[in-house]
């Protein structure tokens, strides 16, 4: 699925200075915290976790470019940038550089790109000259709502969850990897269903793409700063969820799969991890993949507030 990169990208660029980009290893992991942890960050992919699972999708690549971490995604369509440039400081001289090592490997240089940019960060780009677009938004909830599901609004999450207890016997556990299996066969049992309620391409090619990171995830869990929960009913393994500290006030919750079979299994599962993440004001529920079926289940949960992410372009591209 990810072909051998083209010249210009994986060895040293013929260029002033020279630029070595690194192949994305877990041992880097160290070396990203630090320079995650020079801003607060509200988007769920500014986290270590969030960006390796995607290694089995992309070929991810990396360098320190005038003290500032870079991170470029590459797969078949061509490279780009997954976040801004981490820096105590934003340098122009770091994005000129970014985008000559794009168009090294971008036949068309239209696809050169920065990813993920956070609202903070527009006026400095515009002042450049570029274009900022919306890409996303992260559902951010207040934790303390998911945890109690009170009042009329959660109504019927609070009912699917009651339901779920008084008609199942089930067992609520820690996350282990003995069960890893499991967790697969559930994704895999879980994605066919959703795959005959929708037959676009585009979805499900997102559900194969998923199933490909989901899998990374757990290959490297241990590796990982991953808590999560699954819940056994009849000796088998019917949902589980697992996610990681963003910061300090902040968790997000990367998957949740639940038996879609079983009325109420999703409510629970979800609240129960919730009402755990005693110490987190906020649960992070990612974004809506520009879907609007999941677009409506993560408004349905009413949050806090919708955190934007932008792409950042030269114009006219």
């Amino acid at each position: 699925m990810n072909p051998a990169l083209p010249k210009g990208l994986g060895y040293r660029l013929k260029r002033k200075g020279g630029v070595k980009l690194k192949n994305l290893s877990i041992k880097d992991k160290g070396t990203f915290s630090k320079f995650l942890g020079k801003s607060r960050h509200e988007l769920s992919v500014y986290a270590f976790e969030n960006i390796y699972v995607w290694k089995g999708l992309f070929d991810i690549y990396w360098s320190v470019i005038e003290n500032s971490l870079c991170i470029f995604f590459k797969d078949k369509i061509g490279c780009f940038l997954y976040l801004a440039p981490l820096a105590e400081n934003r340098n122009p001289e770091v994005i000129q550089q970014v985008f000559e090592i794009m168009d090294r490997v971008n036949k068309n240089k239209d696809i050169s790109r920065i990813e993920n940019i956070e609202e903070g960060g527009l006026s400095f780009y515009e002042g450049l000259g570029y274009t900022c677009q919306i890409k996303s938004y992260d559902y951010i909830c207040k934790r303390g709502d998911l945890a109690n599901l009170r009042g009329n609004k959660f109504k019927s999450k609070r009912a699917c969850f009651n339901y779920f207890i008084k008609h199942y016997g089930f067992q609520y556990l820690p996350f282990s990897l003995k069960y890893r299996g499991d967790c697969l066969e559930l994704y895999d049992s879980w994605a066919k269903e959703r795959k005959i309620k929708n037959q676009g391409h585009i979805y499900q090619c997102m559900l194969e793409d998923s199933r490909i990171s989901l899998k990374n995830a757990l290959d490297n869990y241990p590796d990982l700063d991953f808590i999560g929960r699954l819940v056994r009913i009849d000796k088998k393994i019917k949902a589980f969820t697992f996610g990681f500290k963003l910061n300090q006030d902040t968790f997000c919750i990367l998957y949740e799969i639940a038996d879609l079979f079983i009325k109420g299994l999703s409510q629970f599962i979800f609240r129960r991890f919730c009402s755990e993440l005693e110490g987190y004001k906020y649960i992070n529920i990612m974004d809506d993949s520009g879907l609007e079926n999941l677009k409506k289940v993560k408004l349905s949960y009413h949050p806090a507030k919708l955190i934007p992410a932008y792409i950042v372009k030269r114009k006219n591209a």
